[in-house]
């Protein structure tokens, strides 16, 4: 699986919706999800903090942060990081922030500290729909971050869910599901349909190599729009 994982990562993330739903009149699309309604990738609100590292892939584990709550004091890290451990490998770490406004604007939650621990227990990408702190720690630990934005500080918090679904700007992901990630956003699907997604994204990839070297060739403005209208047929 690891190394199927790695094959999914040589692609870029519009790559892999293209063969998950975004054309699904188009043979080499799985049209897994309705492309506008199916929540199945994530929106603009999502920065990616390190795009020079490129596209991740893994495994979901996820969680929800909200404020702490003395009736429930239940949940922890350490309930976070027992859902890495017993995950499959790599993981992709899916936080929601279950904050009200305008709290959730200033939530720095993940520090260094915390992912550093995410990190030694597999954790190859996070994302999260609020905001975080510390990335001038987090850069060098080679784990792809997508949030809402950057803030320096927070307070105290408590973990309300773990390994539940959950929203992260606009996708519903769950336990269960593959994200793949870079400096586009995310996108989920099945595990089931890791094998699937991998072999139409190669083909893809063939029959845009070919498109792409058909429009370089030409500058006729009739034939350009031949070749495109091929992509939207």
């Amino acid at each position: 699986m690891r190394e199927k994982l790695r094959e999914l990562e040589k692609f870029d993330t519009p790559s892999i919706t293209n063969v998950v739903a975004t054309y699904p009149l188009k043979d080499y699309c799985l049209g897994l999800y309705q492309p506008w309604e199916g929540r199945w990738y994530t929106d603009q609100r999502l920065k990616c903090m390190f795009p020079e590292l490129g596209p991740r892939a893994g495994h979901v584990v996820t969680c929800v942060y909200g404020l702490p709550d003395p009736n429930f004091t239940r949940l922890g890290i350490g309930d976070i990081l027992k859902a890495v451990e017993a995950a499959p490998k790599p993981v992709i770490l899916a936080i929601r922030q279950n904050l009200p406004d305008p709290i959730k604007s200033r939530s720095g939650l993940i520090g260094g500290n915390m992912m550093t621990a995410f990190k030694s227990a597999e954790v190859v990408g996070v994302l999260s729909d609020g905001p975080s702190r510390d990335v001038d720690e987090i850069r060098p630990m080679g784990i792809q971050y997508l949030i809402t934005g950057i803030t320096p500080g927070h307070g105290y918090f408590g973990v309300q869910a773990v390994n539940t679904p959950v929203d992260i700007c606009g996708m519903d992901v769950m336990p269960g599901d593959i994200v793949h990630m870079d400096e586009n956003g995310a996108v989920k699907f099945p595990a089931a349909r890791l094998d699937e997604v991998i072999a139409q994204a190669g083909r893809l990839r063939k029959i845009e190599e070919k498109r792409q070297k058909m429009l370089r060739e030409t500058a006729d403005a009739t034939e350009l729009a031949k070749i495109m209208q091929g992509i939207y047929d």
